[in-house]
């Protein structure tokens, strides 16, 4: 017969067989027999295996889920390594964008680079969330079968750090991108004024929507360089706003998507700070309670080496007058 059931703290299955029936049968003489689909040892078998108990004929096999959790932890510290690789790209996106306003006509290198920037940006942005999600998963199939161990909050709490950084970074990109279009746009203005055409903010922002520019760049009368100076740094910077819109859309739902998941995890998360914060406190408080008791009881081990030595000394004294009064 045999029989299964979980370690504490779920961290490892205890799989216990008995084998009873193939004792009773070895004791008389039998040789190995099959007891429930599994071979029973023989009496010889038994006399060579180590004393056990005469209360517990049970064999106990220990399967840990160390692998299982180092495999965990492996993803950990890759989506953690994608996410400071997104944290440095984004980074360098906000270089390649001061240097795009900066030139009325920038090279095709800077925008390439750009470009090959929020390509790659997406690329790690999905992996990122895929991995996310995979755990996400796991976790809910662990909850859904009503398992409660140290592993489980393990990562529950590792999933939900990693999201909130993920987003964080994320917001920091997107963040980036708005203000990048803010001041494509307001290029765009400032050159619409050069060429003699005033527009107000939200015209412009219709123009940019609708993406019709030719709306107010047909009936400009190229009459100057400076004309034409100002119409091409007009198309460049509207170009740029049109691919900036089309990779915030594409990373649109992701972003959402993670952000709520995020927010949905919130409470825990500042649950779990609280616990850090007072676990911290509650550090430092017997730290100090420490440093005091050991104080209190270097002072008290003097005050009881001067009394022994004032009662040494009453000693001496008592027993010197005593002495000399009775003529020793």
């Amino acid at each position: 017969m045999s029989s299964c059931s979980a370690g504490s703290g779920g961290d490892a299955v205890v799989c216990k067989v008995t084998w009873l029936s193939a004792v009773s049968r070895a004791s008389s003489g039998v040789g190995d027999e099959r007891v429930g689909g599994v071979r029973a040892p023989s009496a010889t078998a038994l006399s060579r295996a180590p004393a056990k108990d005469s209360d517990d004929d049970e064999e106990v096999v220990h399967v840990d889920r160390d692998h299982f959790m180092d495999e965990f932890f492996e993803q950990v510290e890759e989506i953690r390594g994608c996410i400071e690789k997104l944290s440095e790209d984004v980074e360098q996106v906000k270089k390649q964008h001061s240097a795009i306003l900066a030139a009325p006509n920038p090279d095709e290198k800077t925008k390439q680079e750009l470009e090959d920037l929020t390509a790659d940006i997406k690329k790690t942005a999905n992996k990122v969330r895929s991995k996310l999600k995979a755990i996400e998963q796991s976790i809910e199939q662990e909850e859904g079968l009503n398992r409660s161990s140290a592993d489980l909050r393990i990562r529950k709490t590792q999933h939900s750090t990693l999201s909130r950084k993920f987003v964080e970074v994320m917001t920091e990109y997107n963040t980036t991108q708005s203000k990048y279009r803010d001041r494509c746009k307001d290029r765009i203005q400032r050159q619409l004024e050069i060429t003699g055409r005033t527009t107000t903010n939200e015209e412009l922002e219709d123009m940019l929507e609708s993406g019709k520019l030719a709306i107010f760049t047909d009936d400009i009368k190229m009459d100057s360089q400076m004309t034409k100076q100002a119409l091409n740094e007009i198309e460049t910077r509207h170009t740029e706003i049109i691919k900036l819109e089309n990779s915030i859309r594409e990373l649109h739902d992701m972003f959402v998507d993670m952000a709520m998941l995020v927010e949905s995890q919130g409470e825990m998360i500042d649950r779990i700070e609280y616990n850090v914060e007072h676990s911290v406190d509650y550090v430092e408080r017997a730290v100090s309670d420490t440093k005091k008791a050991v104080k209190y009881q270097s002072q008290a081990r003097k005050k009881k080496i001067m009394i022994i030595i004032c009662c040494v000394v009453l000693g001496v004294v008592l027993a010197s007058s005593i002495g000399g009064t009775l003529g020793f």
